[in-house]
């Protein structure tokens, strides 16, 4: 038999409890681009999303801001009263990143950095885990393994695409995976369209198939203006898209 799902805490959030909403930019880029984006999406999201350090697949590609990236995803969720969430690349940040955001996130090229899951374990932070482009189901879940050995039971699963041969899309999202592990764990999961298709026009169908399907929640990316956005412009609804999804 399943066993009862595992609530994770986000501050005054729950995942877990109906259907949580994770949205915000790619990228933190300036505390105007953040705050402007923050604030048109606020009524519609339950957890703000925005990177401050960037793994792209060129270095010559904008990699964040770093340190300065954090200060502003602090100093927006104060004013606008909501939790955040960003990513984690190096052992050596877990601790800074910890005292700037509410959520930390493994994203899929570190599911299988056993010393990065090792870390945020010990930090008793809520995790947001996304699964390996490559990754098999079992080996999420052996991810989720080295978090909890440490711990730190608060972890959410991400469904976020995997890579197949099919090349329409940027990765095929794996619903029925994600199915089997809310049928299969305890875990608290979500899905992330954005990343998974690359394609804004497909948000809204996959959010209504997510909620049917009983899962706890998505991720978008949202931009006030993804024309000029510096990482996956492509990819990102408008705030008025994204309002008219999930009002």
């Amino acid at each position: 038999m399943k066993q009862k799902i595992n609530i994770v805490k986000v501050k005054n959030v729950k995942i877990g409890e109906g259907f949580c909403v994770i949205a915000g930019p790619c990228a933190v880029e300036s505390e105007e681009q953040l705050f402007k984006t923050a604030k048109l999406i606020k009524k519609n999201i339950n957890i703000l999303r925005g990177g401050a350090y960037k793994p792209r697949s060129f270095p010559d590609k904008f990699q964040g801001l770093k340190e300065e990236g954090l200060i502003i995803l602090k100093k927006v969720s104060e004013k606008l009263n909501i939790p955040t969430v960003t990513e984690v690349l190096d052992v050596r940040d877990v601790a800074l990143i910890s005292e700037f955001s509410d959520m930390l996130q493994i994203g899929a090229r570190n599911m299988a950095n056993y010393s990065l899951l090792k870390e945020v374990g010990k930090t008793r932070k809520p995790v947001l885990l996304k699964r390996g482009f490559g990754a098999k189901i079992d080996e999420l879940l052996g991810a989720a393994e080295y978090i909890l050995s440490e711990g730190n039971n608060q972890i959410v699963l991400c469904e976020r695409g995997i890579r197949t041969f099919e090349t329409s899309l940027r990765f095929t999202l794996d619903f029925a995976g994600a199915i089997y592990l809310k049928q299969k764990t305890n875990f608290p999961v979500i899905i992330d369209p954005s990343h998974a298709t690359g394609n804004p026009s497909l948000i809204k169908p996959l959010v209504k198939a997510g909620i049917a399907a009983g899962l706890d929640g998505v991720m978008v990316e949202v931009h006030y203006n993804p024309k000029i956005a510096k990482c996956d412009a492509f990819q990102a609804l408008t705030p008025k898209e994204f309002n008219e999804i999930f009002k």
